[in-house]
């Protein structure tokens, strides 16, 4: 069994708090309510410890470990344009390729294209500046060679 697991008396100590979304013995899941009132303490100035104290947390249940991924991956989502929505569910699986109508599979080809000619652009630039790295080592080599 692994170290960082709960035991049942904590599972069901931590499926009381209201800030808890879900809760098993490998995981926990926060409500979005609690990254919300993470952020605003965060940005107060508070410790990510102290929040979790606040919060009704016991922070030698979670351990550090866990509340360090939860302040790291809690700010990162604070950055994201969909903010704390878990968006797992919308982008899961093969993208649909059926039942698409003329314009949004123009689209997809659009898309695709404006990719291609960006990757297209990188690569003219990385060979651009390897073939300049190149004749600067030559031209050095023959000045050397030169010299002696």
């Amino acid at each position: 069994m692994g170290v960082n697991y709960f035991t049942d008396e904590q599972v069901q100590e931590l499926r009381k708090n209201p800030y808890v979304k879900n809760c098993s013995n490998k995981s926990i899941t926060y409500d979005i309510s609690f990254k919300e009132f993470f952020m605003k303490e965060y940005n107060n100035g508070n410790l990510p410890s102290s929040i979790f104290i606040k919060a009704g947390f016991k922070p030698s249940v979670l351990g550090k470990i866990r509340i360090d991924q939860f302040s790291y991956s809690t700010k990162k989502q604070s950055e994201r344009f969909e903010g704390f929505k878990d968006t797992r569910k919308g982008n899961s699986g093969r993208p649909k390729t059926k039942d698409l109508t003329i314009e949004e599979e123009n689209q997809i080809l659009k898309d695709k294209i404006s990719i291609l000619k960006q990757e297209n652009d990188f690569l003219k630039r990385v060979r651009f500046i390897n073939k300049k790295q190149i004749s600067k080592q030559l031209k050095i080599k023959r000045q050397s060679k030169s010299t002696n």
